[in-house]
């Protein structure tokens, strides 16, 4: 399944506040923790399996209110904590739109069968020859 990144985008809010990471005097003054919002429910980039796929997977990101909200207040700028919150917003979609494909297992090769067998054989036959003979 491929997700239009571009489309998603346009419909993700993002809001700054002060944030309590570093900055040094920075920190008190300027709006660097960047916070993402994205509803679920009301995106038109996403189809409807697809919404109930990112609801089931990432239900506990989910509030009430159906918005995936994600922040980051890593970075000193509030450029780059918009980068990174972009970042796990995108790498999350991604996750939760994968699905793993069924494994199919493999018969065991008959070669391979008889092999363990004859080595099953020949480690009989040493411990037998191994055992000490009880007196007649």
């Amino acid at each position: 399944m491929a997700i239009d990144y571009d489309c998603l985008m346009t419909e993700v809010r993002f809001a700054y506040s002060r944030s309590s990471g570093k900055g040094g005097q920075n920190v008190n003054k300027v709006s660097t923790k960047a916070e993402l919002s994205f509803h679920v429910e009301s995106s038109e980039c996403l189809n409807d399996e697809q919404k109930q796929r990112i609801t089931e997977k990432l239900a506990l990101r989910i509030n009430e209110k159906g918005y995936l909200k994600l922040q980051s207040s890593e970075a000193r700028s509030q450029s780059g904590n918009k980068e990174i919150v972009t970042n796990k917003f995108k790498s999350l979609i991604q996750k939760a739109l994968h699905v793993r494909r069924k494994r199919i297992p493999t018969a065991q090769p008959e070669q391979a069968k008889e092999k363990r067998l004859s080595q099953k054989r020949k480690t009989a036959l040493l411990k037998k020859l191994r055992k000490k003979e009880t007196g007649h």
